[in-house]
């Protein structure tokens, strides 16, 4: 009987330590991971699972080896909701996405209703944050903050230009092409031309039919970088050679692939360039051994795999709550993007926008680089 017992005992410590062992953190990557966007799903997804690789390789999170989970949302809101419900049903408690504004913000109601932290690295909409949800953070600016920047830029350096303002409809580009409109008008500033046109149509000859009878010297797009990339296009076979201006959405190499050498002057809206803060740079080396670019909000996505990690480790919990209301105290957070902090939002006290102009790069491909 003893015996039967010793082996009783030692085989329920080893289930007991064998379930220690497997346990893990669950984490949803949400993003356009085919579609038209894809290019920036690959951003979202690509930075997030490097965190994730690298913190996994150094034991994980509170001695827990964190397991992806991807949802590919197609950049449609419907969709993102069904991502964060399949999300629930899988477990997940962390969640980095979505990239849009316009599905970000219905996605983030399903993530509150199951307790679920979220940290978006891209959606820029003010509204996100405004609604005072405790789980909702991101690793971005604002638009209204975005929008200041680009009327500023447009009051000093274009002062005396037309200016035509232009949007997709969503959330996101009506939002920022409105947060920059209102901007101008602080300065005095009207636009000549204010128009909504169809994300996903391939023909804009109408709409650039109407920049051109407007005399615009300034074409503010709002909006994603496909639907920009032909516009300019579209421009300039018309013979249109007004400059664009925009924002993150056109914040991939795609934008010129699309536009082609017309976009050569086209000035934007981003953070200044994370790949070459030194904070990122070992992380930059790893992806250049892998032959990727991370561009635009791969580091911001990585970033908040990092936020997540610390802010775990410092409450000794997994749990969203704790973690959140660590997160809501000020503390600073150390990360590729250097030291973040936020604020009572979930909005982050450091984020700035710089300009970025297209050009040619001394390889003779068009990019974009930030404005001296």
């Amino acid at each position: 009987m003893k015996y039967l017992g010793l082996t009783g005992f030692v085989l329920a410590a080893g289930l007991a330590y064998a379930g220690a062992a497997q346990a893990e953190i669950k984490l949803g990557i949400a993003g356009p991971i085919t579609g038209p966007n894809a290019a920036f799903g690959a951003q979202l997804q690509n930075g997030a699972q490097q965190a994730v690789d690298d913190l996994n390789a150094k034991g994980g999170v509170l001695g827990q080896k964190i397991s992806v989970d991807v949802g590919d949302d197609v950049s449609d809101p419907k969709q993102g909701v069904s991502v964060a419900n399949k999300f629930v049903g899988d477990g997940v408690k962390w969640v980095v996405g979505h990239f849009n504004s316009g599905v970000t913000i219905p996605a983030s109601d399903v993530y509150l209703e199951n307790n679920m932290l979220m940290i978006t690295p891209s959606a820029t909409n003010p509204t996100l944050t405004e609604k005072g949800k405790w789980d909702v953070f991101r690793t971005c600016g604002r638009d209204d903050q975005q929008g200041a920047v680009a009327a500023k830029y447009i009051e000093e350096h274009l002062k005396g230009k037309k200016i035509a303002v232009l949007h997709d409809k969503t959330t996101y580009g009506k939002g920022l092409a409105d947060a920059t409109k209102d901007a101008l008008a602080k300065a005095g500033l009207k636009p000549v031309l204010y128009e909504g046109v169809n994300a996903g149509e391939k023909d804009y000859s109408a709409i650039v039919s109407k920049v051109k009878a407007s005399g615009a010297d300034i074409v503010y797009w709002g909006g994603l970088h496909p639907e920009g990339g032909l516009i300019v296009r579209q421009m300039r076979d018309q013979g249109v050679q007004a400059t664009m201006m925009s924002g993150d959405g056109i914040t991939d190499n795609e934008f010129a692939a699309i536009g082609g050498p017309g976009v050569i002057g086209t000035l934007m809206t981003f953070g200044p360039d994370p790949r070459k803060k030194a904070t990122a740079a070992a992380v930059v080396k790893e992806f250049a051994a892998k032959n990727f670019d991370p561009q635009a909000y791969t580091l911001y996505s990585y970033a908040a795999v990092q936020i997540m990690a610390e802010a775990a480790e410092h409450v000794k919990s997994v749990e969203p709550k704790k973690m959140a209301e660590y997160m809501h105290t000020g503390a600073t957070f150390h990360t590729v993007l250097g030291d973040l902090s936020f604020d009572k939002k979930g909005d982050l006290k450091q984020a700035a926008y710089v300009m970025y102009t297209w050009k040619k790069g001394p390889d003779d491909k068009i990019t974009y680089f930030e404005n001296d």
